[in-house]
This record gives structure tokens, sequence and C-alpha cells, in this order.
């Protein structure tokens, strides 16, 4: 029998070929991005210097990563529900009712338990139980009860800082003097000259980083954020992942309030606004998609030190007004966005 005839290659079409070599290009786009974060960081850096002398001493610095600690901490676990695909706007107004639950809580235990120093490790502890509990609230509402996260969240905004002004009657709860003194150490002690909030911000950045990078849990976060769908059909617990990331997100939240609450020694309903906004805009200034997909820890530092970094050059300068800050945080969030048109 004579031989089949081999059927000729099919040809490329103009497009097919420019795909191929827009594919062969290398992707300096993306390396902009990962890049961008720390070389903005750098300029701002040198531009604060250049401002005021003041801004290069160490005793600034410090005071810059300690004020970054508390949306530093917060922002790792707002980047898992970002990269997700998710949102949470409430984590503000939550802190808020933390904190105000904390120190409720301490000067009853104090007394009961006649134990000082046992009230503030309980107060502690209860700080990152709530975060969790009013975590995993959100994760159920948003998987089992199938609403968009963006209106959860938006309730439990209201919902939280409503409460906390109920529990302090429109004023503010405040710690007692002498349990204030004993809690104090936790926000301005300082082990190797560097502050606790600061140690404890890198604690928890490299966890964080290592559980999106090194476990099968971050690796399920991204897929989720990339396509739900395709998730799903690869076995993925969908549901189960998105409660695990805001659970997350909300023991981030316990972490950093129980470092803040010996700052002031008080919660009112003014404590944690536009903490949300702040946490956001730093994981989404350190590189991490705002549809979700992608990201990283690193990123979300850098980004939450270069957002504090700008506050600290306003409040040393009179080149803008302290009280735009929340203003130049919103240009950046907008900025960002909008660079990063299209991408997934």
């Amino acid at each position: 029998m004579p031989p089949e005839p081999q059927m000729p290659p099919p040809k490329l079409t103009e497009s097919t070929e420019s795909t191929h070599r827009v594919e062969a290009r290398p992707r300096w786009t993306e390396r902009l991005r990962a890049v961008g974060p720390v070389l903005g960081l750098v300029l701002l850096c040198i531009v604060g210097t250049a401002l005021n002398s003041d801004f290069a001493t160490v005793d600034n610095a410090m005071n810059v990563l300690t004020r970054t600690a508390f949306i530093g901490i917060i922002a790792v676990g707002m980047c898992f529900v970002i990269i997700s695909g998710g949102i949470d706007l409430s984590v503000g107004s939550m802190a808020a009712l933390i904190a105000g639950s904390v120190i409720m809580f301490i000067n009853w235990a104090a007394p009961a338990t006649g134990s000082p120093v046992l009230a503030v490790v309980m107060g502690a502890v209860l700080a990152v139980v709530l975060g969790a509990v009013f975590g995993l609230a959100h994760g159920l509402l948003i998987t089992k009860g199938r609403i968009e996260p963006f209106i959860v969240t938006l309730g439990t905004l209201g919902i939280f800082r409503a409460y906390l002004t109920y529990f302090a009657d429109g004023g503010a709860l405040t710690l007692d003097n002498n349990l204030s003194d004993l809690y104090a150490p936790v926000y301005y002690a300082s082990l190797a000259g560097i502050p606790i909030p600061v140690w404890v911000f890198v604690i928890v950045a490299i966890i964080g980083g290592v559980i999106l990078n090194r476990t099968a849990y971050g690796r399920y976060v991204q897929a989720i954020g990339s396509n739900e769908q395709v998730a799903r059909y690869a076995a993925v617990d969908v549901d189960q992942v998105k409660i695990l990331t805001y659970v997350l997100l909300g023991v981030c939240v316990g972490i950093a309030t129980l470092l803040y609450v010996p700052r002031l020694g008080s919660a009112s309903p003014t404590t944690g606004i536009l903490w949300e906004l702040e946490a956001i805009a730093a994981v989404i200034v350190g590189g991490t998609a705002l549809k979700g997909g992608a990201g990283s820890i690193t990123g979300t530092v850098i980004g939450a030190i270069l957002l504090s970094v700008i506050s600290n050059i306003l409040n040393l300068t009179s080149v803008i007004s302290v009280y735009l800050n929340a203003a130049v945080q919103g240009f950046v969030i907008i900025s960002v966005a909008f660079l990063q048109r299209g991408r997934r």
C-alpha cells in the first residue's frame, strides 16, 4: 500500500507570530512592578533626607517602623484576602471593638483574679481569639451565606464601631493606670535596640511569607484568586480556604490591636479609623493584583513602610499639610489601580 500523504505543517498567521514574539520578549513590565515599590521607597527616603536632615536619624527610622507595625501586621492578613479575590473594609472597626473589649476585660479580670499580670496575658489572648472569631464570621457569611465580601464587611464595619460606641457610652474606654503601666512595655520596650512591635511585625511577615509561598494553602489562595471555578474543578475546597483566609486576617488584626492598646491605654469611637484604607493601600502599593491571583508579603511590607514614610515626611516638612495624609493615600491607591488595569 502506498504511504499516506503527510499533512503540511499549519502556517502561522500574522497574529499568532505576533503572539509568539510578545511571549518571547522579557516581561519587563512585570519586573518593573516587582521592583517599583523598592525604587519608590528609596526615592522617598532620598527626598525626605533632602527636605529634613532629621529624617535620616536612627530614632526617626525606629519611630517610622514602630508606627508601621500596626498597619503592616494587618496588611499581611489583608494580602491573603486580596490575593484570594476578596476584600475586608471592617478591619479598623474590628480593631476598635477588640481594643475596647480587651480593656474592659483586663479592668475586670485584674481584681477578679488577683493577678494583674495574668489579666494582661489573658487580655492579649482574648484579642487574638476575638479577631479569629470575627474573621470566621466573615468567612462563613461570604462562603455559606453567598454574600459578596464588600457587602459583608461594609455591614460589619458599622456593627463593630457601633458596639464599641455603645460599650463606651459615646466616650472612651480607659485602662486603669496600674494596669496601663504593666502593659506599657508591650509597645514601649525594646529588644536589641529594636522596639517590640517591630519584632512582632517581622515575625508575622516571615510566617505570612512562608505560608503563602511554601504551603499548599498558600498555593490554593493564589489559585482561587486567579480562577475560582478552575480551582473548584481541581478539587480545591474553595469555601474552607476562603474561611481560613478571613480567620487569618482576623488573627492579624487581633495581634495588631494587642500591640496598639498600651500605646494610648484607651479605645474610643475614633480608634482605628481609616486603618482599612491604609492596609489595602499597603497591599496594593506592594504590587498585589487588585483583582486577585498574584501578590507577595515582601511587597506588602515595603508598601506599608512606604506609606508610613510618606506620612513621616509630611509630619517633618511643610510641603503638604499633614491633614492631607489620607488624601495622599487615596491618590496612591487610585494611581496604582490605574496602572494595574487588565492585570490578573
